[in-house]
Formats: C-alpha cells, sequence, structure tokens
C-alpha cells in the first residue's frame, strides 16, 4: 500500500507550509530519509526527508502550493504501483510513472547534478555554479555550499565596494540592472509594508553613556570565551530591555481593536543580518535569564540563523524586538516596528564622544564643567502610537539607559 508524504508540523504556531520545490519527480527511486522536496513557511526554508524508501508514485501539492499541515502531498510505493483515487484528494497531473521495464534515462551526478533549490538560488542571483566550490558527492553544489558562497560574496562586496549584480537586459531601462526577489526578500517587504500601513510610526531619540558596559565586558569577556561564549554587547542591551518591560508593561503589549493585549511574558527578537535578508529569532522569557544566558542564546540564534538551521517556531512569538545595527558601523537607524508588536528599539555603534560633564548648575556654565571622552552609543526606539504616548515611551528608553549606564551585574 503506498504511503502518504505529508505537510509536516513544522513548529508549535505554523498551521500551514507552501511546497517551494520538488527534488524528486514521479518515478524517481528515493531512499528512507533522503531530501524530496523543500517546504517554505514565511522566511524560512525546511527540507523534508521521505517517510520510506520506495518510488516517488505521484505529486497532489504542486510547486507554489499552499496546503494545512497534515495534507498529503504525494504517495511513495513499489515501482508502478497504483495509488487509489480516494486516497489522493486532486492530484495534479504528472508525467506517467514508468513501468518496472520502461528504460530508465541516466541521471547526471556529482556537479553535474545540480539540485532544483541550487538552481532556483543560482538563478535569483545569477551565479555561475562552476564558481562554487561544492561539498556533496564527487563535488555537488548543495544548499549549504551556494548559501556559504552568497554569505561570503556579500562580506567581500561590503569590504571592496565591489558590484557583484548581474546586469539583466530590460525592455524599459537597458542600462539597469533586475535582482529577482527572494522568498526571503519578498517576505520582509511585505511585512515592512504592513507595517508602516498599520501603525503610526514615532521615533524617539536617546544616547547612553556606555563606560560601565564596556567596562565590565573587558573584565568579563575572557571567562565568558573560556565557556565558548562570545560577549558582545547585544546581550547587555537585552538584558536592560527586559528588565526595563517589566517596570513598563504596556510597551510589551499589541494593539487590538478591542484594547491593548499585554504579554505576561517577555519574549525579545534579535535581529540577525543573513545572506539576502534578516530573521528575528526570539530569546523567550529573556527576562529570567542573566547575561551568560543572554549571550548564549544571543550566540546561538545568531549562528544557526546564518546557517539556515531554525525552525519556524524560534522566528515567532515575540513581544519586543532589539535590532543592533550599530554591529555594522550604523550610528542612527528608524527601525520599522516587527508586528503585531508594539516597539521596536534600535542600537547604534558605540563609539568615542567628547560629552560634557557639568560641575555645577546642569545648563549653565560652570568653571567646574569638564570636556570628557566617553563610549557613547544613540538608542533609537520606533513606537506605535496607537499604544504609547511619547512620555510612556520615554519613560521606558530613560530606564534602559538607566540600566546600561549603571551596569551592576
Amino acid at each position: 500500500m503506498p504511503t502518504p508524504i505529508k505537510m509536516p508540523q513544522l513548529g508549535e504556531t505554523v498551521v500551514e507550509g507552501t511546497v517551494a520545490r520538488w527534488l524528486k519527480q514521479p518515478g524517481d527511486r528515493v531512499e528512507r530519509q533522503e531530501i524530496v522536496l523543500e517546504i517554505s513557511t514565511d522566511k524560512i526554508d525546511t527540507e523534508i526527508p521521505a517517510p520510506t524508501a520506495g518510488t516517488l508514485l505521484q505529486i497532489t501539492a504542486a510547486e507554489g502550493q499552499t496546503v494545512r499541515v497534515g495534507t498529503i502531498i504525494g504517495y511513495i510505493g513499489a515501482p508502478g504501483e497504483i495509488v487509489a483515487s480516494h486516497e489522493s484528494p486532486a492530484p495534479t497531473p504528472q508525467s506517467p510513472v514508468p513501468s518496472p521495464q520502461s528504460p530508465v534515462p541516466s541521471k547526471p551526478t556529482g556537479r553535474a547534478f545540480v539540485s532544483p533549490v541550487v538552481a532556483r538560488i543560482a538563478a535569483e542571483h545569477g551565479l555561475d555554479l562552476e564558481q562554487v566550490p561544492g561539498t556533496g558527492l564527487n563535488g555537488r553544489v548543495t544548499k549549504k555550499d551556494i548559501l556559504a558562497w552568497l554569505e561570503n560574496e556579500s562580506e567581500r562586496q561590503s569590504v571592496t565596494g565591489e558590484d557583484i549584480s548581474v546586469s539583466v537586459p530590460s525592455p524599459h531601462s537597458p542600462a539597469s540592472n533586475l535582482l529577482p526577489l527572494t522568498a526571503m526578500r519578498r517576505a520582509i517587504a511585505e511585512h515592512m509594508e504592513r507595517s508602516v500601513a498599520t501603525s503610526p510610526h514615532v521615533m524617539s531619540l536617546f544616547e547612553a553613556d556606555m563606560t560601565a558596559v564596556v567596562r565590565h565586558r573587558e573584565e568579563h569577556k575572557a571567562d565568558f570565551a573560556v565557556k565558548g561564549i562570545d560577549l558582545t554587547f547585544t546581550p547587555y542591551f537585552v538584558a536592560a530591555v527586559a528588565e526595563a518591560l517589566r517596570e513598563h508593561p504596556q510597551v510589551n503589549s499589541s494593539f487590538t481593536p478591542e484594547g491593548f493585549l499585554l504579554h505576561r511574558r517577555v519574549h525579545v527578537g534579535v535581529a540577525v543580518a543573513v545572506a539576502g535578508g534578516l530573521l528575528v529569532p526570539v530569546i523567550r522569557d529573556a527576562d529570567e535569564l542573566n547575561l551568560a544566558g543572554l549571550a548564549r542564546a544571543v550566540n546561538d540564534l545568531a549562528s544557526r540563523a546564518r546557517s539556515h538551521k531554525l525552525s519556524p517556531d524560534e522566528l515567532q512569538g515575540g513581544t519586543f524586538t532589539v535590532t543592533n545595527h550599530g554591529s555594522s558601523g550604523s550610528l542612527l537607524g528608524t527601525p520599522i516596528i516587527n508586528q503585531p508588536q508594539a516597539a521596536i528599539l534600535g542600537i547604534g555603534k558605540v563609539a568615542k564622544r567628547a560629552v560634557v560633564r557639568s560641575g555645577g548648575h546642569p545648563l549653565l556654565p560652570s568653571a567646574d564643567d569638564a570636556i570628557v571622552i566617553r563610549p557613547i552609543c544613540y538608542l533609537s526606539f520606533s513606537f506605535d502610537h496607537r499604544v504609547l504616548n511619547g512620555a510612556e515611551a520615554d519613560g521606558f528608553v530613560g530606564r534602559v539607559v538607566e540600566l546600561l549606564e549603571d551596569w551592576k551585574q
């Protein structure tokens, strides 16, 4: 009896998925746990293995089709086995399954074999696969290989300023370069457009003296490294945000027509730049973790985001987002709210600046005033004006600044 391939439950919050690419076609031999198709859920592509060995008999969910979890999307069985019509809802017309006596054309192997996923990524970026080193069987270029190559090229471009875009003829502007949208970039574009259209954005700007944090990091980063933890500035900001959210619960909320939905738990999303886009994995119950726990979580989520090993659930359920754009040298940003959250905090580059330290009246000139050098960063807080007023927003960011400037952990 044929074994059905079902749309898997890829996460607790995921109720449907889109068939991105079939890596096998009807009549192809598959082994148990061999990857047969790729499923897309929002920004994550997941490779789905075969539940059993045999021949792919039928595909019942075509590429691009979105179906609910548990829906049958294909069948595997013995060569020539017939799938009963009642077992296959609305099958998509496919090529007939060859009989055991039918000659099967030889398939390319090694570098000559290119999976549909790799071919799609190469086409989207205008890549010549001969440039990409392959680590698969007999030098085959895998999805991991091409994503790593793209990430390295992106880093090289940012350093050298080279333009690696590919010229594509256009009837409207022959001199223009057309870069087709990837699934991730399309999802980001739709999400950002929806956010701007949904929330009336207001931005408040603060600066923070990072002397206490920088001193603490310099004193402890070697001890953290012994434990395998890279102590960056990001976990300090997440810790300060998590504590401030407990004290300002309305910031940790979402707007609904019926009222504010106050979230009892503090789930902080941390924006991570990846090849071709941006992902926001979530640190759950961030307010319950100490600095070491937050640093370990930031390291782990960022690493797995860049290697495309996050599960869909790890990108869901955030109640507030932090984006450290300063890690790439940016001084100031105006971040867009990650819906359906009420706010997002942008963190600029930590850099030495000359600041005035008052020795007398806070505003009037005094002989006791001094100009000192301090590590300063700008905090840009974008918030939904339906949820927060300026005083409430500033109270929250002011508390974040206090925690950073008086770091005691």
